[in-house]
């Protein structure tokens, strides 16, 4: 697969759209970061984080539960309530793509793809910054963490290693690059099936132009 990423836009430039998350909120500044790119509103991650505890108790769910995570399908009626409650000309869908799908997406001007990657215990799938070789990622729990896909670059490398693959992510507030991932390593997280969502579960944030939606 060929070289691209977001707008094709730098790893420098994309890398300002990075949000520093605290808690169990990576889905609202992987969503946040989107927003952003497609239609250049800057929404504050912290007022949303406290929004949606809020109405949790009143029985809305956009979250599992306060400051819990936040499945796919939630993150789509999450982007649709910003949507509605910011005049924002934005819809979203869930979907099941290829990794080859998923990187010709970068290449489209309306799009923008959250990816939820999921592991067992002990088995963390490394990330790395850059083009450092060190491993961000070594939790020891079964997880999950969503990210904003945002390049595809055959010849990049963190340290030794060929890491292809790079997102958007909330461990850096802005910062100077993006997180890579091993191609081996994105699509055995990305792929895990799970139960009700199957595997290769892709969040797609369209922008609206004019009165039609555009869609992949």
């Amino acid at each position: 697969m060929k070289k691209t990423s977001l707008h094709a836009l730098s790893e420098t430039k994309l890398a300002k759209l990075q949000t520093l998350q605290i808690g169990n909120d990576c889905a609202v500044h992987s969503i946040v970061a989107a927003i952003e790119l497609l239609t250049e509103v800057k929404l504050d991650p912290a007022e949303i984080i406290a929004e949606i505890n809020r109405l949790w108790w009143r029985g809305r769910f956009y979250r599992l539960a306060p400051n819990s995570g936040i499945t796919p399908p939630m993150q789509v009626r999450l982007v649709r309530y910003l949507a509605k409650q910011h005049n924002l000309p934005v819809e979203a869908q869930r979907l099941h793509l290829t990794p080859e799908v998923l990187r010709a997406n970068a290449e489209a001007e309306n799009l923008a793809s959250l990816v939820t990657i999921y592991w067992w215990f002990g088995h963390s799938p490394a990330i790395y910054y850059r083009d450092q070789p060190k491993n961000y990622n070594q939790l020891n729990g079964a997880s999950g963490h969503t990210m904003l896909f945002a390049a595809y670059d055959p010849e990049h490398k963190s340290g030794d290693l060929s890491t292809p693959w790079g997102f958007i992510n909330s461990w850096v507030n802005a910062g100077t690059g993006l997180f890579w991932m091993e191609d081996a390593t994105f699509r055995k997280a990305w792929g895990m099936p799970i139960p009700r969502w199957g595997k290769n579960v892709t969040v797609i944030i369209s922008k609206e132009n004019g009165n039609k939606l555009e869609t992949i």
